[in-house]
């Protein structure tokens, strides 16, 4: 009962929740117990505090105390730690987008074990020239290693990336620590590819309750897709959406036709300058902005609660893809919709940009044949 008041008590004094949400308290305990685990939970399950919590709650006497985090995105690792620190918890993070003087001032919260959660990239902790970095952490002490977007190290997972490979390295480096994966989306051939990559021992593995039923899903045939948006932007007048484009051009002239109507939106994508996408994004979480148009480069992290719709203007090339998009509407448990406006020439046109760009895999097809099925 002790251990159960101390989670609880974390909790409220951080964050002022006063019960766990599912499967949450059985994963910050697989921590605590230092077993190793994957674990998945949807978008909004609140993944974050898996792994936030028990940093912050004292291991046996001679233990060690830092958790590092591995997140794939500064911009997203930033906003963590930013509200981290604003409830009271001792974060850093070290990335390339820093100054000199922000790093020293990381690596000294570390040093002098005042920092519990150090969130890193994994090119920061695994990349060329790393080995120093990680024979510093060793020093100092790692009692375990999160890793967050983990469908992310899977050749089978919807956003594989090759340096997240690196991270199975870290398992036998990092011997007295023991590792997690978090994902919000993950089959069962993900989960085990995950354990497999990061050698993880005999990990628990928890997956979450992935229906919500304050979220309705519509697909809807592309007729006329300016009327088929403005009839979904009618049904939430002046609440927060976010209508994903297939493209950069399609992400521009939609935002431009829509402020042109008087709905308040913006564009995102990678075409954007850094400090105009910042701006934006900034705008769509401080509540400034109502409506984000933008490609699949927006949304990781994105935690606004109150977001009504979410509509795809285009299939996603999976549904792993789609279901993290669409998950981030309703976040705060209340009514809202996720609209798939579709048609046949999108998977020519996935196809198309998927052969265009090395190839399509055995994981490509799979993942497009599963898309045409939900779509139809």
């Amino acid at each position: 009962m002790q251990a159960v008041d101390a989670l609880e008590e974390v909790l409220a004094r951080h964050w002022g929740y006063r019960e766990f949400r599912p499967l949450q308290r059985q994963a910050i305990e697989t921590i605590l117990s230092g077993r190793d685990s994957v674990v998945v939970l949807p978008t909004g399950g609140g993944k974050s505090l898996c792994f936030q919590v028990p940093a912050l709650v004292p291991g046996p006497p001679g233990t060690q105390a830092l958790a590092v985090i591995v997140s794939p995105l500064i911009a997203l690792m930033k906003d963590q730690v930013d509200g981290l620190r604003a409830n009271g918890v001792p974060a850093a993070c070290l990335n390339s987008a820093q100054s000199a003087g922000e790093r020293a001032e990381a690596t000294a919260q570390v040093r002098d074990g005042s920092c519990r959660l150090l969130y890193v990239s994994p090119e920061r902790l695994v990349g060329d020239g790393s080995e120093g970095f990680r024979q510093w952490l060793r020093e100092r002490g790692v009692r375990f290693v999160a890793i967050d977007e983990a469908h992310c190290i899977s050749q089978w997972g919807h956003d594989f990336r090759p340096e997240y490979r690196l991270l199975g390295r870290l398992k036998e480096e990092f011997r007295g620590a023991s590792m997690h994966a978090f994902t919000a989306t993950a089959t069962t051939r993900v989960r085990q590819d995950i354990a497999a990559q990061l050698g993880l021992r005999d990990p628990e593995v928890l997956v979450g309750p992935f229906d919500r039923p304050n979220l309705t899903y519509r697909v809807v045939p592309r007729a006329d897709a300016r009327q088929q948006i403005r009839q979904v932007l009618a049904r939430h007048p002046g609440e927060a959406g976010i209508i994903y484009c297939l493209s950069r051009k399609e992400v521009d002239a939609l935002a431009d036709s829509l402020r042109n109507e008087g709905v308040a939106a913006l564009p995102y994508h990678a075409g954007l300058a850094d400090d105009v996408r910042h701006a934006h994004q900034d705008a769509f979480i401080e509540e400034r902005v109502q409506v984000m148009v933008a490609t699949v480069a927006f949304g990781m992290g994105i935690d606004r609660p109150d977001v009504r719709f979410v509509l795809h203007l285009g299939v996603p090339r999976s549904l792993e893809h789609y279901q993290q998009e669409a998950g981030r509407a309703g976040r705060d448990g209340l009514p809202s919709e996720c609209v798939l406006i579709s048609s046949p020439g999108d998977f020519a046109r996935w196809r198309s940009l998927l052969e265009s760009s090395g190839g399509m895999t055995e994981s490509d097809r799979l993942h497009l044949r599963e898309m045409e099925r939900y779509a139809s």
